[in-house]
């Protein structure tokens, strides 16, 4: 699949946006329930699409170090 800046950055800012500073954090469910009113309807209709780039965006947040994974059942994160 083609990458798509514009979709990256506005899925980066808001993940950004909706994580907690401190643990316990959240879960990616509850992530994707406060993420969804952010992302613009433009790149995302209706949500489409947002779960697999909520994901992308997650991990390469965590490769820098910027947002943190507790090994909780169900995962949370939250922001470094």
């Amino acid at each position: 699949m083609k990458f798509d800046k514009a979709k990256y950055l506005a899925m980066q800012d808001a993940l950004l946006s909706v994580l907690p500073s401190k643990a316990p954090g959240i879960t990616a469910a509850e992530e994707k329930k406060q993420l969804l009113p952010l992302l613009p309807q433009d790149l995302f209709p209706g949500g489409a699409k947002s779960g697999w780039r909520q994901k992308a965006a997650q991990l390469n947040l965590e490769a820098k170090r910027q947002i943190i994974r507790q090994e909780t059942k169900p995962l949370t994160f939250h922001l470094a």
